[in-house]
């Protein structure tokens, strides 16, 4: 509409009349007098559509901008457990770990795959893209688990039964240093702020808090479950879940006062939970268990019963895709994987290893491509096509392969293990 009419008013009787000098007052008649109001009206009802229709398209544009700058802004960060980098992305807590997001010091480092062979008492060094074994490094008695440090820089052998850490420098891919006296190592965390080592001193009934640098001790709780194995942090890190191995139970930890808060005993006569992961979303945690054949489904805040989804023979670990949107999980008792869609929230694929093997722990290359697992009973390693399920490679290592670790990997910081990273 247009908001303005134009006309020419007639002056008015009552701002010349009796002016001295003025000129004779004209006579206007009263038909047109009553014409030039109708237009004055008409016009100022225009003006007011025409500023009200203006500002309607105005308060529509601000709220269109407002939605597209809060899309670009994304989810506020979520500040957790203090000392811990912020959650950029509460609806996606592996988002940092998307191809090519490597941290400088990453961008660095060889690629290699680690493989603790728990009965060579080495770790064989795996060139990626010549699918061989390029070195064996010597460590301690029975290593378990390869584990990247709070800061990436380290990658720690954990010697279950030789009492001590090896530490590999990831950008030579050889030994650091001499080992590091730790007590029954069989699997090691660190808190998302940095501040603690997390030694799952798994025969010793401890969950060990240690200086992440120095590994030196700093608190011990002490568990009444038997073989505290494996954890994953909360999506705000105040808290963790660990599995109990050989009690077929769960603990619950508050990270910042190193306590366990809550327990209890799964729903399977001889379960015997592994591997611990957290949904992307942060709302579910899922716990592998290798005689359930499955992995249970748990709500960690709640801390209720779980519920338990059928995998396969023998579940074990648990591996998130570049993308966040499946888990692969390799099932040791029959030798498959099987691949579980998190916005569908079921199972949707299943690889089976050509000649059979017994799949077990491992990681996804920085590019999401390969999927890695050692074959615990078959002294060997496994290169699996993420994309189509096909075995790309089997390697012979030493005997008794269990942790490996891929590395490098993206992501601003680990939080252990075979390499968890946020």
């Amino acid at each position: 509409m247009n908001s303005r009419i134009a006309f020419r008013r007639t002056p008015s009787a009552r701002s010349t009349a009796g002016a001295p000098g003025s000129a004779p007052r004209s006579r206007v008649p009263a038909r047109a007098r009553l014409l030039a109001g109708g237009l004055v009206a008409a016009s100022a009802l225009l003006a007011a559509c025409g500023t009200q229709g203006q500002s309607d398209g105005t308060a529509k544009e601000a709220a269109v901008l407002e939605k597209q700058q809060e899309k670009k802004k994304g989810p506020k960060p979520i500040y957790g457990l203090p000392g811990m980098p912020p959650v950029e992305n509460p609806k996606d807590i592996y988002a940092a770990n998307r191809a090519g997001n490597l941290a400088p010091f990453m961008k660095k480092v060889k690629e290699r795959i680690y493989v603790p062979n728990t009965k060579s008492d080495t770790v064989s060094v795996i060139d990626p893209k010549s699918f061989k074994v390029v070195d064996t490094i010597p460590v301690g008695n029975h290593p378990q688990h390869v584990v990247p440090s709070w800061d990436m820089k380290t990658l720690w052998v954990n010697n279950n039964r030789g009492n001590t850490l090896s530490p590999i420098d990831p950008l030579t891919a050889e030994r650091k240093a001499d080992d590091v006296e730790v007590h029954d190592p069989y699997n090691l965390y660190f808190t998302p702020n940095g501040k603690h080592a997390v030694v799952m001193a798994s025969l010793d009934r401890e969950i060990v808090f240690r200086d992440p640098q120095t590994m030196k001790r700093q608190h011990t709780e002490p568990v009444s479950c038997y073989g505290v194995n494996h954890a994953d942090f909360s999506l705000d890190g105040r808290y963790f879940i660990v599995s109990c191995e050989f009690s077929a139970e769960l603990l619950k930890v508050d990270t910042e006062k190193m306590k366990v808060v809550d327990q209890m005993k799964l729903p399977f006569e001889g379960a015997m939970p592994q591997d611990v992961k957290i949904s992307p979303d942060g709302k579910t945690f899922y716990i592998a268990d290798m005689k359930a054949h499955g992995m249970w489904v748990l709500d960690g805040e709640k801390f209720t019963t779980p519920k338990l989804l059928p995998t396969g023979k023998g579940c074990h670990g648990l591996y998130i895709s570049r993308d966040s949107k499946e888990m692969y999980i390799p099932n040791r008792g029959e030798g498959s994987i099987s691949v579980f869609d998190f916005a569908k929230n079921k199972l949707t694929k299943k690889w089976w290893l050509p000649d059979g093997g017994s799949p077990d722990m491992g990681g996804v290359s920085a590019n999401g491509n390969v999927l890695w697992l050692s074959g615990r009973y078959d002294d060997e390693v496994y290169a699996i096509d993420t994309h189509s399920g096909v075995q790309l490679a089997r390697i012979p290592v030493g005997a008794g392969p269990h942790g490996l670790a891929v590395y490098p990997q993206p992501g601003r910081y680990s939080l252990g293990h075979t390499g968890i990273f946020r």
